[in-house]
């Protein structure tokens, strides 16, 4: 697979990446382990050398997990995780989130816990996952500077944040990337995000990529989801929602059929082809969908590809909100 680097900063990585959220967390039935870690080496063997897990997925299960299937390919890859949230046990055993936490102490906590989780005595890419409005971002950006300093991380990145705060970041520690959603249903990021992470040399890391699989045209508007995945509580996966946003599936696997690719393949592609410095990182766990989705890094859209895709696009209003309400505030954009 071509390699792309995100930012100015010189890290270099696969041009797609593994999110690795939903091998154990938000999107249930999960599979075994094992499979999980075997997937996991082979996107490896198959060219992907950029990872990606957060502490609160789980929480810190996903960490191990991706901490196991990498400590042999370890020299191979790039590792991302995040911090910013603390939690608390009734048993000593489960955990679950309190909230945002991104004090000084919380984010020295986190990244000895990370550290140890995933094997490694160094962290690639270190974001925090949602900005904490009571902690100033400078503070934050001091903290993994010097995080960066003892060597225990390499970058640092931020998640949701807005231009404002990535600004602020920026002027005391070098970001090198921004993680947020971004796909052809949410390209709410063009309008002012993408400028400024353009201006400043900054990465891009779109997450859900695949618009959480309904760019895939695999999910009808009947599907039911396990009690415990997330899209149950997101508005874009109501039955009215899927079914008023299906032009979008349906134009999508038009241009697949012409450039004998999938919807999914072709979702990738138009991200790539946005700028040299975006990296998507769909996630899968399944084997043939791994294999789909490195497919898409392959595709070439041409300028007037683009120029005609962009122009169905803007035809097309995406119906339902991407979070509930709450949730929505709390991501910092």
């Amino acid at each position: 697979m071509q390699k792309r680097k995100i930012g100015n900063t010189g890290l270099e990585v696969s041009a797609l990446g593994l999110g690795c959220m939903g091998m154990n967390h938000s999107y249930a039935p999960f599979p075994e382990k094992k499979d999980m870690i075997s997937m996991i080496r082979k996107a490896v063997e198959k060219g992907v050398t950029f990872f990606d897990t957060a502490e609160i997925y789980g929480p810190f299960i996903n960490e191990e997990l991706v901490g196991e299937a990498l400590q042999p390919l370890r020299k191979e890859v790039v590792i991302a995780t995040k911090f910013g949230f603390a939690y608390a046990s009734e048993d000593g055993i489960k955990y679950k989130s309190t909230g945002v936490d991104s004090s000084p102490g919380n984010i020295k906590r986190s990244v000895e816990g990370s550290l140890k989780r995933l094997r490694t005595e160094v962290i690639d890419l270190y974001y925090q996952h949602r900005v904490d409005p009571t902690v100033p971002i400078e503070e934050v950006a001091e903290t993994v500077k010097d995080l960066i300093k003892e060597g225990k991380v390499n970058h640092f990145g931020l998640s949701e944040a807005g231009v404002q705060t990535i600004r602020r970041a920026h002027a005391v520690q070098q970001v090198t990337a921004l993680q947020s959603e971004y796909s052809m249903w949410y390209r709410k990021p063009e309008t002012e995000v993408i400028p400024t992470l353009q201006e400043l040399g900054i990465g891009f890391v779109p997450f859900s990529p695949l618009g959480k699989g309904f760019l895939t045209g695999k999910l009808s508007e009947n599907k039911t989801f396990e009690s415990s995945d997330i899209r149950n509580t997101i508005p874009r996966f109501t039955q009215e929602s899927m079914k008023a946003n299906q032009g979008l599936v349906d134009l999508l696997s038009m241009i697949a059929l012409k450039m004998n690719a999938t919807p999914s393949q072709i979702a990738l592609a138009w991200l790539l082809a946005q700028k040299p410095w975006i990296v998507p990182i769909p996630g899968t766990t399944k084997l043939n969908r791994l294999e789909e989705n490195i497919g898409g890094a392959g595709i070439s859209l041409s300028s007037e590809d683009l120029i005609n895709i962009n122009s169905a696009l803007d035809k097309i209003k995406v119906i339902g909100d991407r979070y509930p309400e709450a949730l929505e505030k709390a991501t910092g954009l």
